[in-house]
């Protein structure tokens, strides 16, 4: 049997994540993250990877990707102060699904921050495979709250590997379309965004099969429509050919790219995808 090399992997989790509580009959509850993380140790896992505590991402890198007003008004708004803010609140699409409630800002610096720890620690190579459970924000816009996330984590983690990588490819398999990250690389080709999700009066009602970029990005943005009654056989089956067509496609354009700019070495890369 052919043996493989151990993977690093890391894992950012805070005590604090499961004490912020979005309201009575919220369905998003962060105390789920502190229920992973007992099963994480009561299963010994923990003793598999490496733990960090994020910190708490600053404005500065927050507005990496947010606007500054959005962050300004992120930082600012709480429960006692609400009345304060209410062209905001609409503006920003604060008050229901994304509700004000205690500690908001500290959330999202928590969420944030583990994602940015996350991105550089894999551009140091310090690490293979890294865990946000806190994280996976997708739906939050530059400037909008949206599907009970206010900041991208996600974004903001790309935007930090694209410091050291050239291309990235991101993969969502939520069941709701991951629009905030689409939207943001649309019409880049540095990104590749791909996205299975159920479609069809099924928040946020984005993810056509025909929405595929536009500009630079056309083609970079890959959407997986889904109906109901899908099973495990049925999403192994479109899930994996369509991960590795992806892999193959980008790892030929990068060959392409580098035999352009240095024909010299076109013959040092040799590429293979399984499938």
């Amino acid at each position: 049997m052919q043996s493989h090399s151990k993977k690093r992997v890391c894992y950012y989790y805070d005590s604090d994540i499961g004490n912020y509580y979005y309201g009575q009959g919220h369905p998003m509850k962060p105390h789920r993250i502190r229920m992973t993380h007992n099963l994480l140790l009561n299963y010994g896992l923990y003793r598999k990877m490496e733990i960090y505590r994020p910190h708490k991402a600053t404005a500065d890198e927050m507005t990496k990707f947010h606007s500054d007003d959005y962050i300004r008004f992120l930082r600012s708004i709480r429960p006692d102060n609400m009345s304060e803010y209410n062209k905001q609140m609409q503006r920003f699409n604060v008050g229901e699904d994304c509700p004000v409630f205690d500690g908001l800002y500290e959330f999202c610096q928590l969420s944030a921050g583990g994602s940015v720890a996350a991105a550089v620690k894999l551009n140091k190579q310090a690490s293979e495979i890294c865990i946000n459970w806190g994280g996976g924000l997708h739906h939050a816009k530059k400037s909008e709250a949206s599907g009970f996330c206010y900041v991208n984590d996600i974004v903001l983690g790309i935007l930090e590997l694209l410091k050291y990588h050239q291309r990235v490819l991101y993969i969502d398999i939520d069941v709701h379309h991951g629009d905030g990250v689409e939207e943001a690389f649309y019409t880049t080709d540095r990104v590749m965004t791909v996205s299975f999700h159920k479609y069809g009066e099924y928040f946020p009602g984005t993810g056509d099969l025909r929405d595929i970029g536009a500009g630079r990005g056309k083609y970079y943005a890959v959407n997986i429509p889904l109906r109901d009654g899908m099973d495990d056989e049925s999403y192994e089956s479109i899930f994996v050919p369509i991960i590795s067509k992806a892999v193959a496609a980008e790892a030929a354009r990068y060959v392409s790219a580098a035999t352009r700019d240095a024909a010299v070495m076109s013959h040092l890369f040799n590429i293979t995808v399984n499938q």
